[in-house]
């Protein structure tokens, strides 16, 4: 039987327990923010450095004071970056606040309105972080062989998204999830557009190493419980897929077989 103390996986050399990352965005006030949290318990959790304090406003409260670095992964990305300069800029920033650190996420977006990746500014900017030393998770579509591309040249894991940012929409296109999972040597993390728990634990029996979600917590009517809703259906879909699902048939099978029976 395996459990989160047994099944963890590992992201640029560290091992994590925990498959459901999370954000810090749309929450009403800090203490919904971290109640949601400790109640998802992930591990990893992002935060946009361009829209968020962590010490670099003297005056204002330190998104740091609720997500301490000594109790979590912090993940800096770099949400409201249109183009590979700003991303790389947002990146170094984020590496002189948070002393030295290099993990980021990195997203590069095309436009306002869809909020899907420029795939040619994020290749550009993930060679120039990856360059610098960065240990890049990186934003991409759904397509399997940029995500192949962006594994070749040295991210530590690509994030393909489900539906567009803050859609709720769920997994539009498992084909193409599947595709990236069985040709990737690195992990997938599904980001963007999951609704609800379903979703999560489709994602997590397609393979996926984890799913990483914002607004479908933030902006649930219960964010709380939907952070404990979604901590219980990745585990389970992680389950279902080591488990191994029955094969779908066109007709019925009984489930009790008439071999060997009384009468």
């Amino acid at each position: 039987m395996t459990n989160s103390h047994t099944d963890k996986f590992t992201i640029a050399d560290s091992k994590y327990s925990s498959r459901l990352l999370v954000g810090t965005g749309k929450y009403k006030n800090s203490e919904q923010t971290k109640s949601a949290i400790d109640k998802s318990g992930a591990e990893i959790v992002t935060v946009a450095i361009r829209r968020t304090n962590l010490g670099q406003k003297k005056n204002e409260p330190n998104l740091l004071d609720i997500i301490p670095p000594d109790k979590y992964t912090i993940l800096p990305n770099t949400a409201g970056c249109y183009d590979a300069a700003s991303a790389v800029r947002t990146c170094q920033l984020a590496r002189e606040l948070l002393n030295g650190h290099d993990l980021v996420k990195l997203e590069v977006l095309a436009d306002e309105k869809t909020l899907f990746p420029d795939i040619t500014q994020t290749l550009d900017a993930a060679k120039k972080l990856i360059d610098d030393n960065f240990k890049v998770m990186v934003y991409t579509t759904d397509d399997p062989i940029i995500a192949k591309r962006l594994e070749e040249i040295g991210c530590v894991a690509v994030m393909p998204l489900a539906a567009p940012i803050g859609s709720g929409l769920g997994i539009q296109n498992p084909y193409n999830i599947r595709t990236i999972v069985e040709n990737a040597s690195v992990p997938i993390i599904v980001d963007a557009g999951v609704g609800t728990a379903s979703d999560a634990s489709i994602a997590m029996e397609l393979g996926c190493d984890g799913v990483l979600m914002n607004t479908a917590i933030a902006e649930a009517k219960n964010p709380t419980l939907m952070a404990s809703a979604m901590k219980k259906a990745i585990q389970a879909g992680r389950e279902a897929y080591l488990a191994g699902r029955m094969p779908k048939r066109a007709y019925a099978s009984a489930s009790s077989p008439i071999d060997g029976r009384f009468f």
